[in-house]
């Protein structure tokens, strides 16, 4: 078994842990592999431990990443992109990447639109919010997150499946609970709004530190990388 491996049973049987507590099944969380800054090498080492989705920050660094992935690997894969995007690399991250979690803004949605349809491409995407208005942070204030979410779902070549949040960084993952419940609660919010056919299913939360709590919170998606990687190279 290999390290990746080894890490990855860890994080299934405490994931698996914090969703009984929680009475949930644990096979609604999936496992996102957060590779920003680990080499192919790596990747294809988490795929031979059973992974198959990863997640990229830049769009620059998955341009030389994921052909380089794909020529050594026939296993199907699906990349998502977390980092904050700008507008004049929105046609290559849709080329790219099967999922855009860091979408929070108009004039992002109307670019990743334009360039799906030029592609055709379909790709499934996430609204960010910046939980705690860090003025550092990407993410959409709570307040527009309503008009955002109309705004997407005009956009005929997206499909917006869920929020996503990046909360501040606390030394007790306890502390991060209250942030977990608000993006939940903004969710089903939403969703009370929404038809049937077009509720959103999907919470992106929880990372190394505090995964388990995400999890107990209703997290759909965990952005895991230090737990499965080790420690990040510099970029």
């Amino acid at each position: 078994m290999n390290a990746i491996a080894q890490r990855l049973a860890a994080i299934r049987a405490r994931v698996e842990r914090a969703a009984r507590h929680a009475d949930r099944d644990p096979a609604q969380v999936k496992i996102l592999a957060v590779s920003k800054t680990h080499p192919p090498e790596a990747v294809l080492e988490a795929v031979r431990a059973g992974l198959h989705a990863f997640g990229e920050n830049r769009v620059q660094e998955a341009e030389a990443k994921i052909p380089a992935v794909r020529a050594a690997c026939t296993t199907p894969l699906e990349w998502h992109l977390i980092g904050g995007l700008q507008r004049n690399k929105a046609r290559r991250a849709v080329e790219l990447c099967d999922v855009i979690q860091s979408v929070d803004r108009p004039e992002l949605l109307l670019a990743l639109d334009k360039a799906a349809a030029d592609t055709g491409r379909r790709p499934r995407i996430f609204l960010q919010v910046n939980l705690d208005a860090e003025p550092q942070k990407n993410g959409c204030a709570q307040s527009v997150l309503p008009a955002l979410a109309a705004a997407a779902d005009e956009c005929a070549h997206l499909e917006l499946v869920g929020l996503m949040a990046i909360p501040r960084p606390c030394d007790n993952p306890e502390e991060v609970r209250p942030s977990f419940t608000r993006l939940r609660k903004l969710l089903e919010s939403l969703n009370r709004e929404r038809p049937r056919e077009r509720k959103l299913t999907e919470l992106s939360m929880g990372m190394t530190a505090d995964f388990e709590v995400a999890v107990q919170e209703g997290a759909t998606w965990l952005r895991i990388g230090t737990a499965l990687f080790g420690e990040r190279e510099k970029a």
